[in-house]
C-alpha cells in the first residue's frame, strides 16, 4: 500500500523503534519506580532517557518537565482543565482540533468564556486577531502550531511574544509539527506543548507527552506513583504530580529511538525532504481540472499536509475508490476540525487529505497523482 496518511499516525517506523520495544518487552518492562530490583531500575533509566532527549529536541531546561500521556488528547485535557480550573477566559483559533475544541466548550458549565481568533481562507491566524481576542480575564492562549486539515503553519513565536506581554499560558499543539519544525521553549515562550509519539516523532500509539511550564496546574487524576506511598495525598513533585498509575513503559522505549532517530537525521533534512514532496504534490494538482486545494498553493507557510476537494467526486467516494482500487491510503472527511473548514469553506462537504512522512516517496505522489486523474477525469 502507498500510504499518505501520516497527519493520522505514521506507519512506517525507524527499524530501531520496532527492535527497542520488543527488548523492553522481552528482557527488562518491570515497572518503573516501584521496585528497587535492576529490572525496574533499567525501566525507569529508559523513560528518563526519552524525558531527556524530548527536553533536548524542545528547547527546555528540566527533564521532569515532560509528562508522559497516552496521547496529545489527553496532554491538551490536562493542561486545558487543569489550567482554567478556576475560571477566566481562553482565546483559541478556528484552526484547532476538536482536542482543544471540545474541552474548552465543555468548560463553559463551569463559567470558562472563549473567544474563537478567525483564521483567513489560507488557514492563517495572523498574532494579530489573536491579541484582538484578549480580555482581561484571559488566562490562556491555545493555539495550533500545524493546521492538520491544510498544513498551514501559524507563527508560533509571535504568538508567544503577545501571551508574554499579557502575562498569559501559552498552550501549543504541535501534534503535526512536533518531529518536522522546529520549536524551542523558551525562545517561543510556551508555557505549555503538548506532543503525540505516533505521528512525526515515528513512536508507537499510546504515547504523548506534555510540557509543563507553569506548576499551578492541577493534575487530571492521582494515585500510585511509586514515591511518598506513606502519603494520602498526590506528590507535588515532577513528573509524578501528573503521572499516576504505571507508565507504558513499552512504548516510550520505542518514542525513545524515534527521537533518537529524527536527531541523527535532523529535523531540518526532513522537512526539506517533506516539503520536497509536497511541492511536487501541488504541481501536479495545479493543473487538474476540477480539483480545488485548501490553504496555500506554494510550500512556503505550510507543512506536508494538503487538503483537496473535487467537482465530480465526493471526498468519500475519492478515498474509496483510492483504497480498493489503487491501494492508495489517505483520510476524507472533517478531520476532527470542523471549525477549520468553516474557514477553508469545505464546511458542507469535508476534503480528501493528503499527509506526508518521512518515509513517502516522489514515486509515491506521481501514483496518487495520476490515481485521482484517472478518478476525477
Amino acid at each position: 500500500m502507498i500510504y499518505l496518511d501520516n497527519s493520522a499516525t505514521s506507519l512506517i517506523k525507524p527499524k530501531e523503534v520496532y527492535s527497542a520495544m520488543l527488548d523492553c518487552m522481552k528482557n527488562y518492562a518491570a515497572n518503573p519506580g516501584r521496585s528497587g530490583h535492576r529490572l525496574s531500575a533499567k525501566a525507569a533509566e529508559k523513560i528518563f532517557e526519552c524525558r531527556e532527549n524530548l527536553c533536548g529536541m524542545f528547547g527546555a531546561d528540566d527533564p521532569n518537565r515532560f509528562i508522559f500521556t497516552q496521547n496529545a488528547t489527553e496532554s491538551l485535557n490536562l493542561a486545558i482543565r487543569g489550567f482554567l480550573k478556576n475560571g477566566g477566559h481562553v482565546v483559541l483559533t478556528q484552526m484547532e482540533h476538536n482536542s482543544v475544541i471540545r474541552p474548552v466548550f465543555t468548560l463553559e458549565k463551569d463559567g470558562i468564556t472563549h473567544t474563537v481568533a478567525e483564521a483567513d481562507v489560507f488557514g492563517r491566524v495572523s498574532p494579530e486577531s489573536i491579541k484582538n481576542a484578549i480580555k482581561p480575564d484571559t488566562k490562556m492562549i491555545a493555539a495550533t502550531h500545524v493546521s492538520n486539515v491544510c498544513g498551514t503553519v501559524n507563527d508560533i513565536e509571535e504568538i508567544g511574544k503577545i501571551a508574554k506581554e499579557h502575562n498569559i499560558a501559552f498552550l501549543v499543539d504541535a501534534a503535526q509539527s512536533a518531529g518536522v519544525l522546529p520549536i524551542d521553549i523558551k525562545k517561543q515562550n510556551i508555557t505549555f506543548l503538548s506532543l503525540t509519539g505516533h505521528k512525526a516523532l515515528l513512536g508507537p500509539q499510546g504515547t504523548g507527552a506534555l510540557y509543563v511550564g507553569d506548576d499551578s496546574l492541577v493534575p487530571l487524576k492521582t494515585g500510585g506513583t511509586g514515591s511518598y506511598s506513606k502519603l494520602p495525598y498526590q506528590p507535588d513533585d515532577l513528573p509524578d504530580k501528573y503521572e499516576s498509575g504505571t507508565l507504558n513503559t513499552v512504548g516510550i522505549c520505542g518514542l525513545n529511538e524515534g527521537l533518537k532517530f529524527i536527531k541523527k537525521v535532523g529535523t531540518e533534512n526532513i522537512f526539506e525532504h517533506e516539503m520536497h514532496l509536497t511541492s511536487h504534490l501541488l504541481e501536479n494538482l495545479s493543473v487538474m481540472r476540477g480539483i480545488s486545494v485548501q490553504g496555500y498553493m506554494s510550500a512556503a507557510h505550510r507543512s506536508g499536509v494538503v487538503s483537496i476537494t473535487s467537482d465530480k467526486k465526493t471526498p468519500s467516494e475519492i478515498s474509496h475508490i483510492l483504497n480498493t482500487e489503487y491501494d492508495i491510503a489517505v483520510r476524507s472527511g472533517y478531520h476532527c476540525a470542523p471549525f477549520a473548514h468553516k474557514a477553508l469553506g469545505t464546511f458542507d462537504t469535508g476534503s480528501v487529505r493528503i499527509s506526508l512522512g518521512a518515509f513517502n516517496t516522489k514515486n509515491d505522489i506521481d501514483a496518487f497523482c495520476s490515481a485521482l486523474y484517472n478518478i476525477t477525469r
